[in-house]
């Protein structure tokens, strides 16, 4: 990542919106700002799906679910942040991974620029092809600031996105049994 380059960039910015950048409270905000999209979009760099090459064997064929995992990523049509939770079940076939590893590869694809709709497709891809899972189901709840707090200005809406993918989709009861997991 190109620090230096962000650093000028949001100088211009500051500029072009009739602040001085020098003025002593924003003198160092243009490096901050670097440091901040650094951190942000540390998940260009990287590949979420490394998190789950490690798994162990184990006979378990029940659903595992992870509820409330927090994340936050950044809207790619505004650059504003977009927060809230994942919920992610799959249904294992002979393997399992830690669940750090889960909450891992939300953060690896959150942390680039983002919409929420792929953002939730890309983890469920990423369990069904690395976990060799049975079955998948990921449910993504947000409040984006780019509707919060500019354009309609409509404060505590959220938005739900799902990707199912599976026996979690073309199974009735595993289906019924998934989201009533997910949402309880």
């Amino acid at each position: 990542m190109d620090l230096e380059r962000i650093q000028k960039a949001v100088r211009e910015i500051l500029i072009a919106v009739g602040e001085d950048p020098d003025r002593e409270g924003l003198h160092s905000t243009p490096h901050r700002v670097a440091k901040m999209y650094q951190e942000l979009f540390s998940g260009l760099g990287s590949s979420p799906a490394d998190h789950l090459v490690t798994s162990f064997a184990e006979q378990y064929d029940e659903l595992v679910v992870l509820r409330d995992v927090p994340f936050n990523s950044m809207c790619e049509h505004h650059l504003m942040p977009f927060e809230g939770k994942a919920h992610l079940a799959y249904l294992p076939d002979g393997q399992v991974v830690g669940i750090s590893k889960l909450a891992r590869v939300v953060d690896g694809f959150a942390h680039r620029p983002q919409v929420q709709e792929r953002l939730t497709s890309q983890i469920a891809d990423v369990f069904m092809e690395r976990l060799k899972a049975k079955g998948v189901a990921v449910v993504l709840e947000a409040t984006h600031a780019c509707m919060t707090c500019r354009g309609i200005k409509k404060a505590g809406s959220l938005m739900v996105t799902s990707a199912v993918r599976g026996r979690c989709k073309s199974d009735g009861r595993t289906r019924s049994e998934v989201m009533a997991l997910l949402y309880s």
